[in-house]
Order: structure tokens, then C-alpha cells, then sequence
């Protein structure tokens, strides 16, 4: 049976633990090293801001960023510590659930992702810089 976005997304939520704003914001805090991700298009990404200091690499280039397979010139260094703390996030929280749940699967350790990406993020109050 074929799967659709909501399926995956409910698959990778099953997988990858869902942090709230709040939590993310104490995990960002606690660890400064914790490493941001907005796997929006480039496009896309800041449509409604980015959190401060979150990089954009997009849901398909993650995997391939996050190779530490493939030549060095395609991949992101800051990927190359698979017990980095991560957080992933998007415009709601869909992609981002996949983005954390392929990394889950690519080794790394310590992956989770914003429930309700940065709008919610920006609905708890908390601060967004403009695109």
C-alpha cells in the first residue's frame, strides 16, 4: 500500500520525539551547541521567520548533507556529530517530523522536533527573525 505525507509524518512522529516550544527553547538554553535545523525549501523557509540561529537545509537535502559518505564539498560539517543535539522544525511541523526521523535513521542520537514547527514556536512568543 502506497503512503501518503500524512501517513509518513504520523510514521515519523511514532519514531522521533516531539518537543514543544517550550522544551526546545529549555533544550536551545541548556545546550548552545544544539544545532537548529528548517528543513523548508528555500523558498519557503521564513515565511512566517526562522528561529535565531537555525540553519536552512532542506527535507531533500538533509539526507545528503548528513552523509558522511558522500565527497566532502556536498555534505554540512555541523551534521558530522551524530550526538549533536538537534532540532528540526518547518512552517507546522509535518517536514519537520520526517527531517527528524531520517536523520534518526542516518545514527544520530539526540534528534527531535518542534511540534508545530516555528508558527508555534512564534505563537508561544517567542522570538522569529524576518526572512
Amino acid at each position: 500500500m502506497a503512503l501518503t505525507f500524512t501517513d509518513m509524518v504520523t510514521q515519523a512522529r511514532n519514531n522521533v520525539p516531539a518537543v514543544s516550544s517550550q522544551e526546545a527553547r529549555e533544550k536551545i538554553n541548556a545546550n548552545p551547541d544544539t544545532f537548529i535545523i528548517d528543513v523548508q525549501d528555500a523558498t519557503d523557509a521564513g515565511a512566517c521567520g526562522l528561529i535565531p540561529s537555525s540553519a536552512n537545509i532542506s527535507l531533500g537535502m538533509l539526507p545528503i548533507r548528513a552523509d558522511l559518505g558522500v565527497p566532502a564539498e556536498l555534505r554540512d560539517e555541523r551534521l558530522s556529530d551524530r550526538n549533536r543535539p538537534i532540532l528540526v522544525t518547518c512552517g507546522a511541523g509535518g517536514q519537520a517530523a520526517l527531517g527528524a526521523y531520517a536523520l534518526k535513521l542516518m545514527g544520530f542520537t539526540d534528534v527531535a522536533f518542534i511540534d508545530g514547527g516555528t508558527a508555534a514556536w512564534k505563537q508561544a512568543g517567542f522570538e522569529v527573525e524576518e526572512a
